[in-house]
């Protein structure tokens, strides 16, 4: 069976998380309410310093990038593109692999909890956030996690 079309709400048992991160860079998921630009604005400004260049996809909540200080540049998958060269040199620099890329781990990550509570779900996501930004895997995990947590917070 398959669930309703459109985008998902708390409300509707079905929570957006929005996913930011930087080519090379540290990840940044927060679960959302909803999916409107006041929702996401004090987010995106939080974490993304002023006048960087943003890649989304062609989701019209985006539109208001450039007025809130951003450089804007899309792909649009609704048409099939996926990356493009936007300068000519033969590098496809436009693109949301990066973001995309983290959202096929997150699912084959959550997968095996075979659904979980949205009361549990931003541990989930803060747990998953922390564990693919110290970029280790295995026994070398270890280290890196405990002092994480076993640091104070400010």
């Amino acid at each position: 069976m398959k669930g309703r079309r459109g985008r998902g709400t708390a409300a509707t048992d079905k929570p957006p998380v929005l996913g930011i991160i930087a080519r090379g860079g540290q990840v940044f998921l927060q679960l959302c309410d909803n999916v409107q630009q006041r929702t996401i604005k004090p987010l995106i400004t939080q974490v993304i310093k002023g006048g960087s260049c943003i890649n989304t996809d062609e989701y019209s909540i985006y539109a208001r990038l450039p007025a809130w200080g951003y450089t804007h540049v899309t792909v649009n998958h609704g048409r099939g593109e996926f990356a493009r060269d936007a300068d000519g040199d033969g590098v496809n620099e436009v693109h949301v692999n990066t973001i995309e890329g983290v959202w096929s781990l997150f699912r084959s990550w959550l997968r095996p909890h075979r659904g979980i509570s949205q009361r549990f779900l931003p541990l989930y996501i803060g747990f998953f956030q922390a564990m693919h930004n110290i970029r280790q895997r295995g026994h070398s995990l270890l280290n890196p996690m405990l002092s994480l947590l076993l640091t104070p917070t400010p």
